[in-house]
């Protein structure tokens, strides 16, 4: 049985605390970095608008990569586009939404010092990372094979 009480998140430490504050100062920085870009008309290549340069793998392979469109799709999702987030990449759309999600709960848990409304962090993390996974290869070959 559980050794913390019914009803509650899973207790946390203060430097749990600490990395909970840090990640949401971190989301609130890649949001606010969405803001100050422009979604790319094309779907994808947001992230050049940074000083990176085009996408290697649709460079070297004419198809583009599985994250193709995630910045865009981020930029697009911070202005309430999000018909065209997910146009972009779905695995994205999700991602932003996720992260969006996130934010205020990370400074709430950090605030009341447990994982509000989670006992077991390692099942949720995998959850997610195996949903966004998947949903993002899938988005890839819907992308390769039909678009």
């Amino acid at each position: 049985m559980a050794w913390y009480q019914p009803g509650y998140g899973r207790p946390i430490k203060t430097v749990v605390r600490l990395l909970l504050v840090a990640w949401g100062v971190f989301l609130v920085g890649g949001f606010s970095l969405a803001v100050s870009l422009s979604p790319d008309p094309a779907g994808f290549g947001t992230h050049q608008q940074l000083g990176f340069p085009p996408c290697s793998f649709q460079t070297m392979f004419g198809i583009p990569c599985p994250s193709c469109g995630m910045t865009t799709s981020f930029a697009h999702f911070v202005r309430g586009q999000w018909l065209s987030a997910g146009q972009a990449n779905v695995g994205g759309l999700l991602l932003a939404l996720v992260s969006g999600l996130m934010l205020p709960w990370s400074f709430w848990s950090a605030a009341r010092g447990e994982l509000v409304g989670i006992r077991d962090p390692d099942s949720w993390l995998a959850w997610g990372v195996g949903v966004l996974t998947a949903v993002t290869a899938l988005n890839w070959l819907i992308e390769v094979t039909v678009g």
